[in-house]
């Protein structure tokens, strides 16, 4: 896990690209808009995501998902309690905040003709919810925290040893 708040931005950098990516994808297939959004669209709305999205991660959803992840009752010593209690903190504040991105984006595109505003968001944010926990537990999660042990974290280590 980071140590350093250097650390701490790649780390959030690797985990909003794969979660923007994967988000992304799965929201332009549920919505049958492979295909009619133009690949520039396309595009446009993943940097937009993850602008979005790394901007809640870094400032509010991430900080408020620590707080209550680690004042649960839990082990704090075990790493596998602390990183699902973090996780699942992490995936429910990241949806039912881009899930108002993703009504703005919906609105923005095609309207809501005869939906409530509400009725909506429910609909966008429970899809969007049934995705991201497996997605992030079994796939992303696993694999940044992989790729970042593997080849972030280690690289201060294996500066200086090589120093020495």
């Amino acid at each position: 896990m980071p140590t350093t708040k250097k650390e701490n931005i790649i780390f959030g950098l690797m985990m909003c690209v794969g979660m923007v990516v994967g988000m992304t994808t799965y929201n332009l297939i549920i919505n049958d808009l492979i295909g009619v959004l133009s690949l520039q669209g396309m595009l446009m709305q993943f940097a937009l995501g993850f602008v979005i999205a790394f901007l809640l991660e870094s400032f509010i959803v991430g900080p408020l998902a620590h707080r209550i992840a680690f004042s649960l009752p839990f082990d704090k010593t075990k790493r596998l309690p602390a990183i699902l209690a973090l996780s699942c903190c992490m995936v429910v504040g990241m949806v039912l905040c881009m899930s108002v991105f993703g009504l703005v984006s919906s609105y923005a595109a095609n309207g809501l003709s005869g939906v409530s505003w509400l009725s909506s968001y429910g609909s966008i944010a429970l899809k969007n919810f049934i995705f991201a926990l497996p997605f992030q537990l079994l796939i992303v999660g696993p694999i940044v925290r992989f790729v970042f042990g593997k080849y972030i974290q280690s690289e201060p280590a294996v500066q200086a040893s090589q120093a020495g």
